[in-house]
């Protein structure tokens, strides 16, 4: 694949950016430790079994489905998002990033960089700000409460993403949101959480690349 054939290129953050999966899944287990081990576990195995998708839906579900409340108490919600920023923000300060980046920006310098995450946006600003990331990303850094679809679709409406685009992402959401808007999709595996990878990607009729990390396109 020849990355400078695109003029749009989009990056989930978490296990494609930043080594961050294992941080978040932690996170999420101690904000919900509390209700017990057994809940902060059916929480963990919710969260992985969904990569890409936001923390406030993961809550959402856990207050009703886990716990079995009819509507999520708005005070609880906020607590348990709190705790969990408070818990992954000390993670994702000093978390690896991907080897190569700053290499791969230059050689595709024509394209319009951005990230579209699960991660909060103000939070996700911030850090790359301060993990000196930002500049990359001249296209902008989306992230929750708005959903991928969301972004997606809003930011091809306004023209910010250009196609031909690709998504660079490691979940299966991420492949199904990029697909649906007419993205190519590469599949960066190394630090993905998605155990069910091979069986998923690996389909002919998908037909995808998959690589270990962004470092390879360089």
């Amino acid at each position: 694949m020849n990355l400078g054939d695109y003029k749009t290129l989009v990056f989930d953050c978490d296990g494609v950016i930043l080594n961050s999966n294992k941080i978040k899944t932690r996170a999420f287990y101690t904000a919900v430790l509390p209700y017990g081990e057994a809940a902060a576990q059916a929480l963990v195995d919710y969260h992985v079994a969904n990569g890409g998708i936001s923390r406030y839906k993961k809550f959402e579900y856990f207050l009703k489905q886990i716990l079995g409340q009819p509507a999520p108490d708005e005070k609880e919600l906020k607590n348990l998002l709190d705790t969990y920023a408070d818990e992954a923000w000390k993670g994702l300060l000093d978390c690896d990033v991907a080897e190569g980046i700053a290499a791969l920006r230059k050689k595709t310098a024509a394209s319009r960089w951005l990230v579209v995450s699960g991660g909060n946006q103000e939070e996700l600003r911030r850090l790359f700000a301060l993990r000196r990331l930002d500049s990359f990303f001249d296209g902008g850094i989306f992230g929750s409460p708005d959903s991928k679809d969301e972004i997606l679709a809003r930011e091809i409406r306004s023209g910010n993403i250009e196609k031909p685009a690709v998504f660079l992402g490691d979940s299966k959401y991420d492949y199904e949101a990029a697909t649906s808007v007419g993205l190519v999709f590469i599949f960066v595996r190394g630090w993905s959480e998605f155990d069910e990878w091979s069986d998923f990607f690996y389909d002919s009729d998908k037909n995808i690349e998959i690589i270990s990390k962004i470092g390879q396109l360089v």
